[in-house]
């Protein structure tokens, strides 16, 4: 199956009403750099996302039009087949390097392009993607990734190792495919919402099955924060697990004196308590409020930061993204190495959790991490033409073949 022609586009979305916002982001509108790979087969095209807030959106899209000019008229069972050094070439097509590297707008195209790749893949053999990631044998999954730069705490080899030794239980994870994945609601608490708001949203997911809730604080004061993080444990019970996000709002010392005052209602965990590129702050700040749990990912741009992370103590949850790092390639590889430091995986889902609703299956079943809980994000369910399904508080499996993530 050939990519005869590449189609990019840019799809923007406008939220109403606070939706998505945050300490540090009061613009409400989510959008997708699109990656479209077109066949012979009119009814079958290879679809990636990105995702951006909107402004800038256009250079993401250009620079997919860029990155994607060497995949033209490749088949994809060829370019999949040993898709790690493909993927290397992509990734440091020399002049583009330069504006990374592996970072930034250019990251993010290659994310689209990668996500293509697969999406088209699982569409040609007819299964959804987490199928078609479990079908692959160990060796056929190493072969699409990239160990640059990460080879001194994750090796080819030790990949292999983690996947054929995880293989022998799989059969004991497999449940999870009847049963769905757990999905946490981020949508309860965005940071524009009034407390009424935040009220009548918790009781509503509680009764729809939730247990688990996010909370957006870094508000100027931080009482507000407090008292908001009160009210959502007061309405949801203490039986109830409640995360808290402060998207990078704060200072190393803000970050420890407020996530300390925020203990009284026993957060499972602080996300982005600071800058994103602050590895050593976030070790200072996870030593600090131990206990209580870091988060972080959602801005880390590739392996190797995550990588840095891992080594200095200083995430305890991997929020890795497939939308923001390189793609389905770079999120697996993530993924073994946090598997191999022992730290558990939760997505970030820029993608509204389409493509991560496959991901945390086959990183549950295939290398043996916890499952816990998937981030559900409902805004822009209905422009998707294989919406993420949730069912008493649990991800319903995909089984339309890909990756989800074709938009109407």
């Amino acid at each position: 199956m050939l990519i005869e022609n590449i189609l990019v586009k840019d799809k923007r979305f406008s939220l109403p009403g606070g939706a998505g916002s945050d300490a540090v982001n009061d613009a409400t509108q989510y959008a997708y750099a699109v990656c479209e790979f077109h066949t012979e087969n009119p009814d079958i095209k290879g679809v990636g996302l990105a995702f951006t807030l909107g402004a800038g959106n256009d250079l993401v899209c250009k620079a997919i039009e860029y990155l994607s000019v060497p995949l033209k008229g490749k088949d994809i069972e060829e370019i999949m087949a040993d898709f790690g050094p493909v993927y290397r070439s992509v990734l440091d097509s020399p002049s583009y390097r330069w504006l990374g590297p592996h970072k930034g707008v250019v990251h993010l195209a290659l994310a689209a392009i990668v996500n293509a790749c697969f999406d088209l893949w699982a569409k040609k053999r007819e299964v959804p993607l987490w199928k078609l990631l479990l079908d692959l044998s160990p060796e056929e999954l190493v072969n699409t990734l990239d160990f640059s730069y990460i080879e001194d705490v994750l090796t080819r080899q030790e990949a292999l190792a983690i996947l054929k030794e995880q293989a022998e239980s799989r059969h004991l994870r497999e449940s999870v495919l009847a049963q769905g994945y757990k999905a946490y609601d981020t949508s309860v608490g965005w940071f524009n919402y009034t407390d009424e708001e935040i009220k009548e949203n918790v009781t509503r997911a509680v009764k729809n099955g939730f247990t688990a809730l996010k909370l957006k604080v870094g508000s100027a004061e931080p009482e507000r924060d407090i008292r908001r993080a009160k009210l959502i444990r007061e309405i949801a019970g203490e039986q109830a697990t409640i995360m808290l996000d402060a998207n990078q709002k704060w200072t190393l010392e803000q970050a420890v004196e407020i996530s300390k005052s925020l203990e009284v209602i026993r957060p499972y965990w602080i996300e982005e308590p600071t800058h994103p590129d602050d590895v050593e702050a976030h070790r200072i700040i996870a030593e600090a409020i131990s206990p209580v749990k870091v988060a972080t990912g959602e801005h880390i741009p590739n392996k190797v930061i995550f990588k840095n992370f891992m080594q200095a103590g200083a995430m305890y949850f991997c929020q890795v993204d497939c939308v923001r790092v390189g793609g389905i390639s770079e999120f697996i590889t993530i993924s073994l190495m946090a598997r191999k430091f022992n730290l558990p995986v939760v997505p970030h889902v820029g993608d509204m959790g389409q493509i991560h609703q496959h991901l945390v299956l086959f990183n549950h079943i295939a290398m043996g991490h916890e499952n816990l809980f998937l981030e559900h994000i409902p805004h822009l369910s209905k422009y998707f033409k294989f919406p993420a399904l949730i069912k008493n508080g649990y991800y319903v499996t995909p089984q339309a073949s890909g990756s989800s993530s074709d938009l109407l």
